[in-house]
């Protein structure tokens, strides 16, 4: 089997992955088009606002498309080619699953945020937790996608890289107490285009300028030493597999969606988006150098993947208008993630304590949320590389818990909740056995972790099906 062919088999089993697996998803949910759905319900201006389609899908595939899907598969491709393979199956059965639920059950819930979502169906102190855990992770979200655009925009125009952090911050503040449908809804197509432009040239500059690609197809290979594929990958490469900060977002467009009919395309299909940016730079960092190596030597000694990046769009679109448009790509990506994940924390610190967010309270709206961006600030201080591994864990727990309330909440409908259980479960092992064995947690020895990471997501199976179908504290579907 050639490169090639892998690359072009993985490409057309995510979209077959769309077509098929995302329709068996849809109908266990049973979409119904006849519902009013809370953009017409509780239309406010500022956050309930119905807007078309195309822009919704838009804004939803660029809104998880952050550093993930980019710097996540780099990174990831040091343990070889399995890297593709989880991006693939990963997004087709968890990651597109995940989010589907997540913003179906968001519209279900009155366009509720992810705590009330998950504490609907796992109980008020899941609820209580989540609305802490969330806006800590959607805090870290905005501090990571801060510095790294901020750091390659230093570089591709000279200014210190403090200054554009001001610079994404004052985004940041305008994108998040404006209406959804004045400054998002109009510069996300724009942003959409620029994407768009680097996910489609860099991988035709690498198909048609010789590169061989994938050239050591050896599943076995990792170059990560002391780093063991499970469950270090899996915890690696979120965004493009599965990522919990998904479920922060989708929300966002639950309150922007027309039609329930709507959601397969949305949700779903916004995560297919993201499993093939994904999949790209995962074969870039396979392809474009000698070996994976190579691919070491270019990330540095603290693994840099702006390092990459930019070496990649200079390289393979020269480093005039087409290095910089692709550049400029990448760095949209972190930026409109940021943004919403402020955005999202906003909402939720609001539906928390019951505050309305209608369009005439920005003044109000602003207050709430400084206090966010201050800390926010503080932490864009903090070593990168540090808050970007608590995030992982962080953010693939908080994937976890979302797949747990969807199991349940089909599980109390009597529907096929083995869809959501499955993946559930393995996100659960996942979690809890990288927090025993890296050094940022527990560090204990690795056959330790596995077996309590094992036994905790086993423990947690026999739990759901023995108390998953108990009645719920909030009536579904209300």
């Amino acid at each position: 089997m050639t490169g090639s062919f892998f690359f072009f088999l993985c490409l057309g089993l995510l979209i077959v992955g769309y077509l098929v697996y995302g329709k068996i998803v849809e109908k266990i949910f049973h979409p119904d088009e006849n519902r009013i759905t809370p953009a017409k319900t509780a239309h406010d201006g500022m956050d309930f606002v119905e807007m078309p389609q195309w822009k919704v899908l838009l804004i939803q595939a660029i809104n998880i498309s952050a550093l993930g899907p980019v710097f996540g598969p780099i990174l990831g491709a040091l343990y070889g080619p399995v890297a593709l393979l989880w991006i693939v199956f990963g997004c087709i059965f968890a990651g597109a699953v995940h989010d589907y639920f997540s913003g179906m059950m968001s519209i279900r819930y009155k366009g509720g945020v992810l705590p009330d979502v998950v504490g609907a169906n796992l109980g008020y102190l899941a609820c209580q937790l989540m609305r802490y855990f969330s806006i800590l992770v959607l805090i870290l979200v905005g501090v990571v996608f801060v510095t790294v655009p901020a750091g390659l925009l230093s570089k591709l125009i000279g200014l210190p890289i403090n200054v554009w952090v001001c610079i994404i911050f004052a985004y940041y503040i305008i994108a998040t107490i404006t209406p959804i449908d004045v400054f998002i809804g109009r510069l996300y197509p724009v942003f959409g285009a620029v994407m768009l432009f680097m996910v489609v040239s860099l991988p035709i500059m690498l198909f048609t300028n010789g590169y061989t690609v994938l050239p050591n197809l050896d599943f076995a290979t990792n170059t990560h030493t002391s780093l063991p594929i499970w469950p270090m990958l899996f915890i690696t490469i979120a965004c493009g597999a599965i990522s919990g900060f998904h479920s922060t977002q989708s929300p966002l467009m639950a309150r922007c969606i027309a039609n329930e009919k709507q959601g397969r395309k949305v949700f779903y299909g916004a995560m297919i988006i993201e499993g093939v940016i994904a999949l790209i730079w995962a074969t870039i960092g396979l392809s474009f150098y000698e070996d994976a190596e190579g691919l070491r030597r270019a990330l540095g000694p603290t693994g840099n993947s702006g390092l990459v990046v930019s070496e990649v769009c200079n390289t393979l679109l020269g480093s005039g208008f087409g290095g910089t448009l692709a550049i400029l790509g990448v760095v949209l990506l972190p930026i409109t993630s940021g943004d919403t994940a402020f955005r999202s924390a906003l909402l939720t610190i609001a539906d928390m304590f019951e505050l309305s967010q209608q369009r005439r309270k920005i003044a109000s709206r602003l207050l709430l949320v400084l206090p966010l961006f201050i800390i926010g600030g503080i932490l864009s201080q903090v070593d990168f590389g540090v808050i970007w591994r608590y995030f992982g864990w962080a953010n693939q727990t908080l994937a976890m818990l979302m797949l747990w309330a969807a199991a349940v909440y089909l599980a109390k409908q009597d529907k096929f909740h083995w869809i959501c259980t499955i993946p559930a479960t393995f996100m659960t092992a996942v979690t809890v056995t990288y927090l025993c064995f890296d050094k940022i947690g527990f560090g204990m020895p690795y056959m330790l972790a596995n077996c309590i990471g094992i036994g905790v997501a086993v423990v947690c199976l026999v739990i759901f099906l023995l108390k998953g179908r108990t009645p719920s504290p909030v009536p579904l579907d209300e």
